[in-house]
């Protein structure tokens, strides 16, 4: 198993647009700092486990805030954050 936790813990990053789409799509109205502290948040507290590469892309999924976060893997740039239904709660299986 890759160790991805580590890897993007250490090199998160952000882009303007980024900070919009996450208070967008997770309904949300939070300084940039605080979408940082989310996310970092979220990162500690997934367990490895939690951590799933699909394509150019890492899914980190955590159950306890209901939240995935979809981080492009080479530039371990954050690209969005989803709410996680019921019935979406991974991402697609090929």
């Amino acid at each position: 198993m890759h160790a991805y936790k580590e890897k993007i813990i250490n090199n998160i990053c952000y882009t303007e647009l980024v900070y919009g789409r996450i208070n967008k799509k997770l309904n949300l109205q939070l300084s940039k700092q605080k979408i940082e502290f989310l996310v970092s948040k979220i990162l500690l507290e997934t367990d490895e486990s939690g951590f799933c590469k699909k394509g150019k892309n890492i899914y980190v999924i955590n159950t306890t805030e209901n939240i995935r976060l979809t981080i492009n893997y080479n530039t371990n740039r954050i690209i969005t954050a989803d709410n996680l239904s019921e019935k979406k709660n991974q991402p697609r299986q090929k």
